[in-house]
């Protein structure tokens, strides 16, 4: 996490540094892209990274499920709708590659213990964006909103389960966003570097066959919880 903030950091400060004392940051800016924001629609496309997690709730106290996460993959594309001068309504499509390892607690074999979780999502978020003035070439602004997501990985449709080393989840799943980021006018477009938190609202996970299963039984609920980090071109 620490290394996608310093990244997502070092992305707002090479462009801005690379403009020199009259560029985005100057006494006396050029300003680039003067008219862009007075656009009805605009269109863009992003590329980042993710870290996804799972927030579990039990029945009965005891040993937590460990989980090691990976950094993932975005793309995607970007739909802004401008509502007024200072909020716009923005449609982010986009295709997420992630991992999980999970670790279950009270098993003796690794087999047993590990499951590791991949996912390809198709994340579809709806977000609200709120601006601030535009100060030369940057202008920051929050975001919040709400999303769906499509898990293509989620073994929703098995039979088999964790007796068969088959970890199942449920393949849609619903999420409320919030994030900042920064829009930064260059010469010949617009970079808008972000950073955003997501937080599942549904319970995700298949309960195995049995009732009694040492893998899910004593789950009562499992939502995930991600970390985006997006670079915008527009």
């Amino acid at each position: 996490m620490k290394k996608l903030v310093a990244l997502f950091f070092l992305a707002f400060a090479i462009p801005t540094c690379a403009q020199g004392p009259t560029g985005t940051f100057g006494n006396d800016p050029i300003i680039h892209l003067e008219n862009f924001d007075k656009q009805r629609v605009h269109w863009g496309y992003f590329l980042g990274f993710n870290i996804y997690d799972f927030k579990f709730e039990y029945k009965n106290p005891g040993a937590d499920i460990q989980a090691s996460r990976t950094t993932g993959f975005n793309v995607g594309l970007v739909g802004d709708l401008r509502l007024m001068e200072y909020l716009d309504l923005r449609f982010e499509p986009g295709l997420y590659y992630t991992q999980r390892n999970l670790v279950f607690p009270g098993f003796t074999e690794e087999l047993d213990a590990n499951r590791e979780v991949r996912s390809t999502y198709i994340h579809f978020p709806l977000l609200l964006k709120f601006s601030a003035k535009r100060t030369g070439n940057v202008r920051p602004y929050l975001e919040a909103g709400v999303s769906r997501t499509l898990n293509l990985a989620s073994n929703s449709k098995s039979k088999e389960d964790n007796t068969e080393q088959r970890f199942r989840m449920k393949q849609w799943t619903n999420n409320y966003e919030i994030g900042f980021g920064i829009d930064l006018y260059l010469e010949y477009f617009k970079f808008s570097p972000s950073i955003r938190g997501v937080f599942g609202i549904d319970n995700e996970i298949i309960p195995d066959n049995d009732p009694n299963s040492p893998w899910t039984s004593n789950i009562t609920s499992m939502k995930t919880r991600a970390v985006f980090i997006n670079f915008t071109f527009h």
